[in-house]
């Protein structure tokens, strides 16, 4: 990243987040059984192969396998879902929810989720969300403060699902989870119609391959779609990837060079429902996509809102500059751009009901 192509209240945020997520870091080493763990080690090896990975662009996700140990994605998984955990927590305590927001955890035949009910929400429509995370973190409380937003601009209820991570639980685990529960919202009697399917990053990946593995599985899919810097692409890395690298204040110095390989485990990155960037897109709903032109994810955002017009699909792609990855979450209690974003979700959300 170079700090001084991005704009400084952005850099205000991110530094603020990682400074926080740094203190849930030292308190997950202070755990008994991460004490003979030598992190000033493994943190310089992940940050000398993520400089090499940018510095070579290597295009292809083949060419990150076995980089790292199996053993040593577990660890760093475990370590960023507590540190990603402690800063979500902290947030929610500067930022407490309404108290007449309803929050209720549901099993979906052991798959976790949460319902988050806003005052006024239609009973009978349901957002059903899929948070980000690099398929190696990330949960419905992680995300809270998010959906409950999307649950105010949509006036619907949202399911948030706890989806299985990576590495543990490889592809397609999580793509099994997300399907699953959408069909147990039909066997609730919530018809499609009713249903909006949306997430972000990985989740946005998730919410695009839900929606194809639905449709090629002959199950009636839901009103629409929102994804927000959706990962559409896992087979490989374009030039606006590489390039964007240096506005990218979220994605770029996080060592994400082994997330994908942690979550195909050899699975072949070219499955349409893997990268849907590579799928046959028609017949899918409306689909409305957000993705900024300064993050690293923008290049394969905008391939996939082409190739989705191009099969007949209606989609609606809306481009921000000098945002970060997923805006709508890190700057959502400090950028207008975040509430403007959220505020054009609800637009379109409530549009397909018109």
């Amino acid at each position: 990243m170079n700090r001084s192509r991005v704009r400084s209240d952005v850099l205000r945020i991110v530094d603020e987040l990682l400074q926080c997520q740094m203190e849930g870091v030292f308190k997950f080493l202070e755990r008994e059984e991460n004490r003979g763990v030598d992190f000033q080690a493994l943190l310089g090896k992940v940050m000398g192969l993520n400089e090499l990975y940018f510095k070579e662009r290597r295009r292809r996700t083949e060419d990150s396998y076995g980089l790292l140990t199996d053993g040593e994605m577990r660890f760093l998984a475990r370590l960023l879902r507590f540190s990603f955990e402690y800063a979500a927590n902290i947030e929610q305590e500067r930022f407490p929810m309404p108290a007449d927001v309803e929050t209720k955890k549901v099993d979906v035949g052991g798959i976790p989720a949460e319902w988050q009910i806003v005052p006024g929400a239609r009973r009978d429509r349901v957002l059903l969300y899929l948070h980000g995370g690099g398929f190696i973190m990330g949960s419905p409380n992680s995300h809270r403060l998010l959906t409950v937003a999307l649950g105010e601009a949509t006036g619907m209820r949202v399911l948030s699902v706890d989806y299985r991570l990576a590495p543990e639980h490889p592809y397609p685990a999580s793509l099994e989870d997300c399907t699953t529960v959408y069909n147990w919202l039909l066997s609730t009697g919530i018809a499609p119609r009713n249903i909006v399917i949306a997430g972000d990053s990985a989740g946005g990946n998730l919410t695009l391959t839900t929606l194809i593995k639905l449709r090629d599985n002959g199950i009636p899919l839901p009103a629409g779609a929102v994804c927000l810097s959706p990962a559409t692409d896992l087979a490989g890395a374009d030039e606006s990837f590489f390039e964007n690298a240096e506005t990218d204040p979220v994605l770029a110095d996080v060592g994400l060079f082994w997330w994908v390989p942690a979550y195909l485990a050899g699975a072949d990155p070219r499955d349409p429902l893997v990268s849907p960037v590579c799928a046959d897109l028609r017949g899918l709903p409306p689909l409305l996509i957000h993705v900024s032109t300064s993050e690293m994810l923008y290049g394969a955002s905008k391939r996939l809102a082409e190739r989705a017009e191009a099969a007949g699909v209606a989609v609606t792609l809306e481009m921000w500059n000098d945002m970060p990855h997923v805006w709508h979450a890190f700057g959502l209690h400090y950028l207008k751009e975040s509430k403007e974003a959220i505020a054009r979700i609800g637009e379109f959300v409530k549009g397909l009901f018109d």
